[in-house]
């Protein structure tokens, strides 16, 4: 079955392909990767990873930053997560929740910004966060006291 597969990879590779494009392999050399399963150099080749300058924060497409930290030095956690739907808790800079976002709005549009952001209202300074069952906006650091919410560290 395997010969069939090698024949057939070879029709369509004479007939499909430019010369430009094509690879020539041999059957040997596909018998190896096949006991190989794939090649290495290959995933790493076809991955295009672009290097993050030290120091630098990666934000999300509508620029709210991952890193939680505050400028006065306290570190606050960026990886929580709810015990309650298992979902990783999202946050956005400078907004935060209108007062008639509910449960099910957060359960069919978290944890996409898209849709989320109806229901977010600009307020500098504020930062809001949200799982798929619970939402808290805060203007300052606070700590995780209200008993309705299951947020935990995730673990660094």
């Amino acid at each position: 079955m395997a010969e069939d597969i090698d024949d057939l990879l070879e029709e369509v590779e004479s007939k499909f392909l430019t010369k430009d494009n094509k690879k020539t392999k041999s059957k040997s050399n596909r018998k190896e990767k096949r006991d190989n399963d794939y090649d290495i150099d290959d995933i790493l080749d076809d991955i295009q990873v672009e290097p993050i300058a030290k120091g630098s924060v990666p934000s999300a497409p509508n620029g709210t930053a991952t890193d939680l930290r505050p400028a006065s030095g306290r570190k606050s956690c960026d990886k929580l997560r709810c015990t309650s739907c298992d979902f990783k808790v999202c946050s956005f800079d400078n907004y935060e929740w209108h007062p008639d976002t509910d449960y099910l709005f957060l359960r069919n549009n978290a944890p996409d910004y898209h849709r989320l952001k109806t229901n977010l209202v600009p307020k500098r300074g504020s930062r809001s966060y949200c799982c798929q069952c619970c939402l808290r906006s805060v203007q300052e650091m606070t700590k995780l006291a209200d008993p309705r919410l299951k947020w935990v560290c995730g673990k660094h």
